[in-house]
């Protein structure tokens, strides 16, 4: 019995380093190599080019995505990171100041220190430009209140929401360090982004239980031109997770008529206001989506067994192709063994040859990649 639980123990520490997936014959590599190390959340972009940027224990590292050379660019905790592709800055929230440093000389400087009292919620976002960040914060009036992202279990999420905190979104001038703030608001403003080619558009979403906020909203960085993206058209209608398309152009989300019943990926033209769905089969929702550089593809992380499509939802790695009004999938990596307590948070390499995700499949967190081709396709 000792001798088999050691045996588990090493092999938890020690994941396979890459492998062909049985069930689907993809390959598999593990970016990572050190336990703890876990990419961003699904839309902070941690690319720079041939680097990812990813957090461990120590800090922030890169991953070269062709050598896999791993190397330490930040000692300290950081949050709410994300990276500039032109710059190849990462930004990043420590000991209430926004500092940067570069993926490849490792130049660190502070941009500002956040006002006493300044209660960050949401970020960081980088504009098109990487002229500002952005992101939303509690009002030093409010009173104390968990500031957490939702995990849509338990009482976290209403209780949060029906706090109705005053909070406001602000933006950071990169180069002075100068704070400007628009938006008040007593809404949950939350996962503000940037859009990738209009250096003064801001999403962001009213946060909360998804069936009781129309959640998903546009602005411009000077305050006007608030419009809202999606509104409910039925009784517990959920949708969120959402996201900008590489070029601009469209706005994509999870959309449920009702929650946990019928499943699309829907999307928003920015210009004609056209909306667009894909059917999603329940065995293949995901909790969420990411598009490909090129928009002709999107991957998906699958859903653990209390997910809201559960039971019914597939552990998978999966790719879709749009065909005919709906998403085609296919299985990439079993996910069977993963805790969803860690949500996989699918990214496409900046080639789209690859999908990034962080996984426990094997014991401690790991980054990994699966390749999109099949061996010998």
């Amino acid at each position: 019995m000792i001798l088999a639980l050691l045996t588990f123990a090493l092999a938890a520490q020690d994941p396979p380093a890459e492998w062909i997936e049985p069930a689907t014959g993809h390959r598999v590599i593990r970016l990572s190599r050190e336990p703890g190390t876990a990419s961003f959340y699904f839309h902070q972009n941690g690319y720079a080019g041939d680097k990812l940027v990813v957090s461990n224990r120590r800090g922030l590292a890169t991953i070269h995505l062709k050598t896999r050379e791993i190397e330490q660019i930040m000692e300290g905790r950081a949050s709410q990171v994300v990276v500039g592709r032109k710059t190849r800055f990462a930004f990043y929230l420590r000991d209430n100041s926004i500092f940067a440093t570069h993926v490849d000389t490792k130049q660190t400087r502070e941009i500002t220190k956040l006002p006493e009292g300044f209660r960050p919620g949401s970020g960081l976002a980088v504009n098109a430009e990487e002229t500002l960040l952005a992101g939303s914060f509690v009002e030093k009036s409010a009173p104390p209140a968990p500031l957490v992202q939702p995990s849509g279990r338990g009482g976290t999420l209403e209780t949060r929401w029906a706090a109705r905190l005053p909070m406001r979104l602000y933006t950071v001038n990169i180069k002075t360090g100068g704070i400007k703030t628009l938006h008040p608001s007593t809404d949950w403003l939350n996962h503000v982004q940037f859009s990738p080619t209009d250096p003064n558009l801001i999403m962001f979403c009213h946060e909360g239980p998804w069936h009781k906020v129309d959640r998903i909203w546009t602005i411009r960085t000077d305050g006007t031109g608030l419009e809202k993206i999606h509104t409910r058209t039925m009784e517990m209608e959920i949708a969120g997770h959402e996201f900008f398309s590489a070029d601009g152009r469209l706005i994509w989300y999870d959309l449920q008529t009702p929650k946990s019943k019928v499943f699309w990926l829907a999307g928003h033209n920015m210009a004609t206001k056209e909306k667009i769905r894909y059917s999603v089969q329940r065995e293949h929702w995901s909790v969420h989506f990411h598009a490909s550089p090129d928009g002709r593809l999107f991957a998906g992380d699958g859903g653990g067994p209390q997910s809201v499509a559960a039971p019914g939802n597939g552990q998978w790695i999966y790719l879709f192709t749009p065909r005919n009004g709906a998403l085609e999938a296919e299985r990439l990596v079993d996910l069977s063994k993963h805790d969803y307590s860690l949500e996989p948070n699918v990214t496409f390499t900046p080639d789209g040859k690859w999908i990034v995700f962080r996984s426990n499949m094997h014991g401690p967190t790991h980054v990994y990649a699966v390749e999109t081709g099949k061996q010998g396709s």
